[in-house]
Order: structure tokens, then sequence, then C-alpha cells
């Protein structure tokens, strides 16, 4: 019987077990966007635009490679809402009821297909290089699953950067060197630009009639959008990026979006590289003398170590991750996550950044964006959507784990063994926002103290009985300790003004 493949807009590579399962000979791809899949957040219109005309391409070279591909356009007028309806749909046309597909990145999409009354055969994805049995044999009987421990063995198990049983440069890690703050100045172009073609600049049109409400924009858009242009795109990087990305890789600068990071995320997790190949292209030129052992490492271990990790743990602990808020914040996310306008100057770059260009690197997201909402008490569900919807490279696997566990601590602490806060203070160490900033980040208290200095010790005391007894947080409660008293009660009178100001939409 003829089987029905589907390929998912994150699926975009040849060697997918999907096809891999199917004959090109009797078999027919189904490929199809559904306003189902572009809604459900109200995802970056850049995102939308990059994975819309990276499908499209990418159905035309299954053609030419021999394939019956039956593609769905969203403005087609026939074209169904959901994935599930299409199925169906192209079940019927063709007579069957067997449908083969890789697994999905999401437990939603993992559910919606299995509640499709057809015979849906479910394939591992093998993109990856540990199996979700790999993960769980990691795991088990392990009292704390740390991302380093995990790293290693990926190190072990692909090779790279390894001299027979032991890492390079005798050290596994090389993060202490990667943590200089913002450079002076960028001697780097940044991601590789390509012009629209005319399957971009249809899609363009399309998603700017059709999402023209959600937050972003598509305007110079410059991202790749098929295999050729992603792999310029890496070599480009590593000859350009590569050599500084490692010490400046937690750095933030104001006018600089892009310092030194490879902006590679997004073709990997939708298919357009695959992650050993881009590895590999960094080892070859930290071997060839070309990029220092911190840079090569700090990178590698990003793609073999935490991605792999993130995604293990997102399958491992289930569809409720999401839902999950240890810390049982439940203010309702800001506006100014929206573009409103903040006073805040780190703040106010971050999400502007993220509006233009559907990207932020790692430090922004982390200790900036995720910072604030994690001091403020933000939901962290309403944290996660953000997060989902905003940014190009962002998937359910890969997202919700860096945000809910990462971030948020909402996990309660299965990735992270304490909460990445911050006061002002390593905001103005390792940017330059704080220069042009309305609060000013010395002032701890007063009508112009940084809120990030307020809001970190009003976390702290109201988070006490959680955390008195970690004991990475032990230095902080004895700091707050030993502060005067009356100071400690302006801190938390300041801090609980700013939020309620916040509460009251003011802006802030």
């Amino acid at each position: 019987m003829v089987k029905l493949v589907l390929v998912l807009g994150d699926q975009l590579s040849e060697g997918l077990s999907s096809l891999q399962a199917a004959d090109a000979s009797t078999d027919i791809v189904v490929m199809a966007e559904v306003m189902g899949e572009a809604d459900y957040v109200k995802h970056h219109p850049k995102k939308i635009a990059f994975l819309f005309a990276a499908m499209r391409k990418f159905a035309a070279r299954l053609e030419k490679a021999g394939w019956d591909v039956r593609y769905a356009r969203l403005d087609d007028p026939d074209t169904p809402a959901s994935l599930g309806e299409v199925l169906l749909q192209r079940a019927e046309e063709a007579g069957t009821s067997q449908i083969v597909v890789t697994e999905p990145g999401e437990w939603r999409l993992i559910e919606a297909l299995q509640s499709v009354p057809l015979d849906v055969e479910i394939l591992q994805d093998d993109r990856f290089i540990a199996s979700h049995k790999m993960f769980e044999d990691w795991a088990e009987g392990r009292k704390a699953l740390r991302m380093e421990y995990f790293y290693r063995e990926m190190r072990r198990k692909t090779g790279l950067m390894m001299e027979g049983d032991k890492p390079a440069g005798e050290k596994w890690n090389f993060d202490h060197d990667n943590r200089k703050p913002a450079p002076g100045s960028v001697d780097y172009s940044g991601p590789m630009r390509f012009q629209t073609d005319e399957v971009t600049r249809e899609v363009l049109d399309l998603v700017r009639d059709r999402f023209a409400d959600n937050f972003g924009t598509v305007d110079d858009f410059w991202f790749a959008t098929d295999q050729g242009q992603a792999r310029q795109h890496l070599a480009h990087w590593v000859k350009g990026g590569l050599p500084k990305f490692g010490d400046f890789q937690d750095a933030m600068m104001g006018d600089e979006r892009f310092l030194y990071h490879a902006i590679v995320g997004l073709y990997i997790n939708a298919g357009l590289l695959d992650p050993l190949e881009v590895c590999e292209a960094v080892e070859a030129a930290w071997k060839a003398g070309d990029a220092p052992i911190n840079a090569a490492e700090g990178f590698i271990r990003q793609i073999i170590g935490w991605r792999e990790y993130i995604r293990g743990i997102y399958f491992l602990e289930g569809p409720d991750y999401t839902s999950r808020n240890f810390l049982k914040h439940d203010r309702d996310l800001p506006a100014f996550f929206w573009g409103e306008t903040t006073w805040m100057a780190c703040v106010s770059k971050a999400v502007e950044q993220t509006h233009d260009e559907a990207y932020a690197h790692h430090i922004q997201r982390l200790m900036v964006t995720g910072n604030f909402a994690l001091l403020a008490g933000i939901d962290p569900h309403q944290v996660h959507e953000w997060y989902l919807a905003v940014y190009a490279d962002a998937y359910e696997w890969v997202e919700a784990p860096n945000v809910i566990g990462m971030s948020q601590f909402a996990d309660g602490g299965i990735i992270a063994s304490k909460p990445y806060i911050s006061s002002g203070n390593y905001i103005d160490k390792m940017s330059d926002y704080c220069k042009g900033c309305s609060y000013k980040v010395k002032d701890k208290t007063g009508p112009d103290a940084c809120p990030f200095n307020l809001l970190y010790w009003h976390f702290l005391d109201r988070h006490r009985e959680t955390f008195k007894n970690n004991h990475r947080m032990g230095n902080m409660y004895r700091v707050w300790d030993r502060m005067d008293e009356d100071r400690r009660a302006t801190v938390l009178r300041e801090a609980e003004g700013f939020l309620a100001k916040l509460d009251a939409g003011d802006v802030v």
C-alpha cells in the first residue's frame, strides 16, 4: 500500500528517517503550511517566512530527486487548518491509511498526530546524537542531571576534540576563558545576508498579509532558506566569527546585535544544517590553527552538549513540563516584552533586537529578559510562550527546557542548581547598555535605582525558605543579612513600589 510521508517544517533534511523508510517510486511526501501550526502561538513573522520559504524550496528539491510531493500552501483555498486534516485529505486522495513521520519535537504535535484516525507510524529522529534511550540510560539513578557530565559522554561518543580517551587541551571545559566583557569594537561583519529570491518574496508577501498583527517584522529579511545558503553562512562564520566567538560569547552591545555569534541555531533546528557537520567544521578550524581552543570547545559544547541535553530533558520530563511553576510566580508578562516603552535600556535593546531580527543571543535571553522575568515573578508559562513565539530558532523541545528550567527555575532545579539571577552589576559588566539607561546601575536605592538591583534582593527575600540551604546561594543571603535593617526595608519597599507600577501598566 502507498504510504504518505509527512515532512514537518523543521525536518528539512534529505536523510530524514521517514524519507529513508519510504520508497520514492511509490510513496507520497506530504508537506503543508497550515494555520494551526503558524498561530498556536503568535510566531514572529520572520520565523514564519523563514520556514515557509525553506519548506517550499525543500519540497522542490525532493521533487527534483524523484519524489511525488503533495504540498499545501497556506493561501491555497482548500488547505485545511491542521496537519491532521491535511493527512486525512491526502489519505483519501491516495486511497491509503498508512502514514510515516519522523518524531516531532513538540508533545503537542506528537499527541495530535497520534489522535488522527489513520495508521500513523512515528519514527525516531536520528538527526540527534543521543536517542531517547541513551539519555534515559544516562539519567537513570542520578541524583542530579547536570549537563557537564552528559557533555563528556557526547565528546567520547563523537570523538570531537578528543585525544584518545582524553579531551584536547587536557580540559573538558574552557568556559572560564569565555567571559570577557563587551569589546570596544567588533571586527566581524556578522551573519551572511542573502538576497531574497522569487520563492522568498512570495512568502514575504503572504506573511505580511496574514500575520501583520504579530510581534516582529519581515523587513530586511536576510536568512538562508536552503541548505546551500546555510552552508555558505557556516563557512563565512567559521572564518570570520569563530576566532573571537569564545572570548565574547557572553558580551552584549547595544549597536552590535550579533557580535561574533554563529547564528546557526535556526538552520540546525530546521534541518538545513547537520549538527555534526557544523561541529566538524569548527573542529577543523581549530586543528588548522584558525581558531583557539576555547572558541572551538565552547561552541561544540553548545551543540553536542547543551542542545542534546536539553532535548533529553524535554522528552524525559514529559508533556506537563511547560506547565511547571515551582516558585508559584503569577504576574502577567509586561507589555514592554511586546515592544511597549520601558526605561530599562537593557530590556529595551533586547526586545527591540528581537522584534527586528527574531534573534537575541543566549545571554540576552538568560540574563536580561529572562533575569527580569524571574526577578519580577512573571508567570513562567507566559514567559515560555513568549520565547517560543519570538525567536526564529525556537521549537518547544529546545525552548521550553531553556526557559522553564534554566531561565525561570520553574522545574525546581532539574536543569539549574540555582536560579540564574543577577543585579544590574552583571549587566553593566558584560554590556554597554547601562551607559545610556534612564536608571543608574550604581544606585542601589532611590528614584534612579536600577530595577534589577531592587528586584534581586526582593527575589532572595521572598524565596528565602526555598533557597536558604542552597550551597550556591549562602553567600548572597549572608550579604543581605549584613545589611542595615533600615536599608533592607528601603530596598523591599522600593521593589514593591516598582512591582506595583508594573502591575498597574505604568511605564517603568
